[in-house]
């Protein structure tokens, strides 16, 4: 991945990609190919993204996303827009007569990193608030926080307990034994 910053047009148009793909696919409508020898360099190269759509209120809406890339930046995010509104478990799917006051906001995600930790309170200092988003796993279980949700959870102890239970593990897990930590870094825009 590259770690040039996106360009104003190429940010707006990730963010009219999201729409109109949520718009299309919140009418049954298939989704047109997307033409990626179109696109500029950085949004045809592989890239991971979230999408995260909000009320007018700020309250979550719905948020999907992948932490490795595997396909086009630009088609990553059309995917991740579409699951966001339809498919994530937390909420029913978006409707038609929602659209207009939902928010798209995109993460774009740097490659993960091991976080290497000598006990839970070696854990807490390494943490970077508002910087890394962090992965937590433990054997088949595995819950990631963006960097955004130290606004929320500003405290590095609140914040890998309610990333445990994320995980569906005791909040306390992250202090009884050792997890495989993860960092990344997003490049975050959105609709105004």
């Amino acid at each position: 991945m590259s770690y040039e910053r996106l360009t104003i047009d190429e940010r707006a148009y990730l963010l009219q990609l999201a729409r109109r793909t949520i718009e299309l696919g919140i009418a049954g409508k298939r989704l047109p190919a997307l033409d990626v020898t179109q696109l500029s360099p950085a949004l045809a190269e592989w890239g991971a993204s979230f999408v995260t759509l909000t009320r007018q209120d700020g309250s979550l809406r719905g948020c999907i996303g992948a932490l490795e890339a595997y396909q086009p930046l630009a088609e990553d995010v059309r995917e991740h827009a579409l699951a966001a509104a339809l498919e994530d478990y937390r909420f029913e799917p978006v409707r038609p007569a929602e659209l207009p006051r939902l928010r798209i906001e995109i993460s774009r995600l740097t490659p993960t990193a091991p976080l290497i930790y000598d006990g839970p309170d070696d854990l807490v200092r390494k943490l970077r608030p508002g910087i890394d988003g962090v992965v937590l796993s433990d054997g088949v279980r595995r819950a990631t926080f963006l960097p955004q949700v130290w606004q929320k959870l500003p405290d590095p102890v609140q914040f890998l307990g309610n990333l445990c239970n994320k995980m569906g593990a005791s909040a306390s897990l992250w202090r009884i034994q050792p997890l495989t930590v993860l960092v990344y870094q997003v490049e975050e825009f959105a609709e105004e």
